[in-house]
């Protein structure tokens, strides 16, 4: 083996290390790009939930039959 063959060997085994690191990143952030698609997802879906709650309490409350904001007899 001469001297030269060595710093080859070496760059081509840093090379190589790269390369996996990168792979692995790569994987790693795809993973994340889906996780947080479907967090966004089920978040939409809640707001739309909670926005028709809301709609139905205030339908609920105007159509209450009874007195309104009046104190209980208790007072």
């Amino acid at each position: 083996m001469s001297s030269f063959e060595q710093p080859d060997q070496e760059f081509g085994e840093r090379i190589d290390r790269l390369e996996m690191r990168l792979t692995f990143q790569d994987d790693t952030i795809e993973t994340l790009n889906q996780t947080i698609t479907a967090q966004w997802r089920e978040i939409d879906a809640l707001k739309r939930q909670i926005a028709l709650l809301v709609e139905r309490l205030e339908d609920a409350q105007t159509n209450a039959e009874g007195p309104r904001n009046e104190r209980p007899p208790h007072y």
